[in-house]
Formats: structure tokens, C-alpha cells, sequence
């Protein structure tokens, strides 16, 4: 029998795939992570499928229901919520699963960081000001930045930032990036992206922290910080230039 994770995507309930839904469908036993996996998806269960939130759950209790479903002989659809390649607690679920011998299979969702791209009508890299994004996020309770991962060191790449898990630590942030993005540089806080309550607030670095403290946020938001952000001059892509010629256009000069 095998565990199948999925990536749940960012929150509308649509927004996952096709082989994750599927996937969903044919397992009799579900667990999912309560908190920030939309109910709607469990209209894809199977009738009589048993139904866990994983939420208030302990990893060894997580794992003893993945061992208890294939004592069973039963199949599993894990649901995560976002893409599970990024702090998903995947690693350490399939670290147990591999040496209970527990065979797994994983399917990628929606991350959050693409569903707050949408929400801003934005492409995060854009010719000449910037060609990378660095998905990172600042120390928290549940885990501490390696000493090498500093804000600042990402920051003077001048890449687009997407901060994951840091709404609460704004004015660190803030001061942190300053220095190398300039106050005017602009921001994005995308709360609960792709959610019915999704809600965009746009600022500079210099008035984030004030715009945010007049309807805080706690928790599921994600702060973009970047040139490309609302840029309206940026020299276009070569891709669809006239003059580019590539393996698939097939024209002459």
C-alpha cells in the first residue's frame, strides 16, 4: 500500500492538480493538515473514507496512522497544504516512512508564492531587473535560519524576494532590506492568497509596517519585495522579439 502525498495548493480549492484530485478520490484514508487545507477537498473522498486532521497531531501519531492504513491494506492521500518542496515537514515523514519500509509517492501542488503572484498581476522576474526569486523566510518557533541565510545577503543580489512565514517579524525585515532595496522600493503583502478573504496590500518598504499595522495581520501571508513589483519600464523579452530567431519559430531573416 502506499502513502501519496499531495501538494493541496495555496487555498482555493481548485487549484490542485489533476493527479492530486485523482489521487484523493481513489484513497480510502485521508489526512489532512486541518489548519490550512481547505475542507472542499475532502468532496473528493471516496464514500466512507476515513477522515483525519492532522493538525493537532504529533509526527509519531501522523506516522502511526500512515502504519495503521497499510497494516490495512489501504492507501493513503496525505494532503499538504501548498507545494510539499518547501517547509512542508515532508522530510522528516518520509525519513519514518523509509525505515518502516512504507512505500510513498509525492505530487506537487500550487505554491503559495505563484497564487500571491497571480493575486498581483505580476510577473516576479522581468528583464534587466531581475532574472532570479529566492524563496526564504526569517526564524521563527518552529525553526531557527542557518547562520548563513541572512536577509541581507539575499538582498544585495537585488533578486525578488518572496518571505514566507515572517508577517510577524515586518519591522525586522524592513530594516534589514532598507539599506540595499532604498525606502521607495516596492512591497506586496499577500494575506491568504487565493482564499474567499484573500487580501493584497501594497506599500513601499519605508510604509509597509504602517500600512499593515492599521489592519494587522498574525499569520498566512506572504511579504514580496522587489523592483519588479508594479514596474512599468522594462525592455521586453527577447522570446517573442521579431528578430529572435529560435528552434520553434522556423523563420527566415
Amino acid at each position: 500500500m502506499t502513502i501519496h502525498f499531495i501538494g493541496a495548493g495555496p487555498g482555493a480549492a481548485d487549484l490542485i492538480t489533476v493527479r492530486g484530485r485523482d489521487l484523493i478520490a481513489r484513497a480510502p484514508v485521508c489526512l489532512y493538515a486541518g489548519s490550512l487545507v481547505p475542507k472542499a477537498l475532502l468532496d473528493h473522498c471516496p464514500a466512507g473514507a476515513r477522515i483525519v486532521d492532522t493538525a493537532p497531531l504529533s509526527l509519531d501519531e501522523i506516522v502511526a496512522e500512515c502504519q495503521r492504513a497499510t497494516d490495512a491494506g489501504q492507501d493513503v492521500a496525505r494532503l499538504h497544504s501548498g507545494d510539499l518542496s518547501i517547509w512542508s515537514a515532508l522530510g522528516e515523514q518520509l525519513r519514518r516512512l523509509d525505515g518502516a519500509g512504507i512505500p510513498y509517492t509525492i505530487t506537487p501542488g500550487v505554491p503559495a508564492f505563484a497564487a500571491a503572484a497571480a493575486a498581483l498581476g505580476q510577473e516576479l522576474t522581468l528583464p534587466e531587473l531581475a532574472q532570479t526569486v529566492v524563496l526564504t523566510r526569517t526564524s521563527g518557533r518552529a525553526s531557527a535560519m542557518p547562520s548563513g541565510e541572512k536577509l541581507e545577503a539575499y538582498a544585495a543580489t537585488g533578486a525578488t524576494l518572496a518571505i514566507h512565514l515572517s508577517i510577524h517579524a515586518i519591522d525586522k525585515i524592513v530594516a534589514a532590506l532598507m539599506p540595499y532595496y532604498g525606502a521607495d522600493c516596492p512591497v506586496a503583502v499577500v494575506y491568504r492568497a487565493s482564499w474567499p478573504d484573500q487580501r493584497v496590500i501594497r506599500a513601499t518598504l519605508d510604509t509597509i509596517a504602517a500600512e499593515i499595522a492599521k489592519s494587522p495581520i498574525e499569520r498566512t501571508a506572504l511579504i514580496l519585495v522587489g523592483k519588479v513589483l508594479g514596474a512599468a519600464t522594462f525592455r521586453d523579452s527577447a522570446l517573442y522579439d521579431v528578430g529572435y530567431q529560435r528552434r520553434f519559430r522556423g523563420r527566415g531573416t
